[in-house]
């Protein structure tokens, strides 16, 4: 029976660089994309990394109950799991992987018990994650703040998760992320 692994994380904790290294390990995985309702950032292309939609779309698809779950996490800037996406990919057999918030990963979790492993990458600090996100060099300013009050929100729901994966060495969480999910679809 296929599995589901589930990253949750603040912004900047590294769960994007974790899931997309895990993804490229040869393990029988595939990505589960998420729709937002937020510009693309950078390289992003729709149907990759995300499907983009609008406000207006993201809600008519939520009226429709289209989504095996979902968040308005700022004013008009929805992210939320597509139920299609994720139905498809059990049916073909396969082990989704998701990169969503902590409700999300909470309610996924929630839906699918066992089934579902959660994950939750912790950064090393407020601090490093202020750095990190200022290096990346996509938000402006103003939204570093919102993103870093928001992380010490989203920090107090890491006991709710199977296991807490701490990135202050890169390293060794790729390889305790690795050696996690290899056990979790083997058994």
């Amino acid at each position: 029976m296929s599995k589901l692994i589930i990253f949750s994380a603040p912004s900047g904790a590294g769960k994007s660089t974790l899931v997309k290294y895990l993804l490229q390990q040869g393990l029988p995985l595939q990505f589960s994309i998420s729709a937002t309702s937020r510009a693309p950032r950078g390289e992003e292309k729709n149907g990759v990394e995300y499907y983009f939609l609008t406000p207006e779309e993201f809600r008519a698809r939520i009226a429709n109950g289209d989504f095996l779950e979902y968040e308005e996490v700022y004013p008009d800037k929805f992210y939320g799991t597509l139920k299609s996406e994720v139905d498809h990919i059990l049916q073909e057999g396969k082990n989704v992987v998701f990169d969503v918030d902590v409700k999300g990963g909470l309610n996924i979790k929630k839906i699918y018990g066992d089934r579902a492993l959660s994950i939750f990458v912790m950064p090393p600090s407020v601090e490093e994650l202020r750095h990190r996100l200022e290096k990346r060099g996509t938000d402006t300013p103003e939204v570093i703040e919102k993103r870093l009050s928001k992380a010490e929100y989203e920090m107090s729901f890491a006991p709710k998760f199977d296991v807490i994966v701490m990135n202050d060495d890169f390293d060794r969480a790729k390889a305790q992320v690795l050696d996690l999910v290899k056990k979790f679809i083997d058994k």
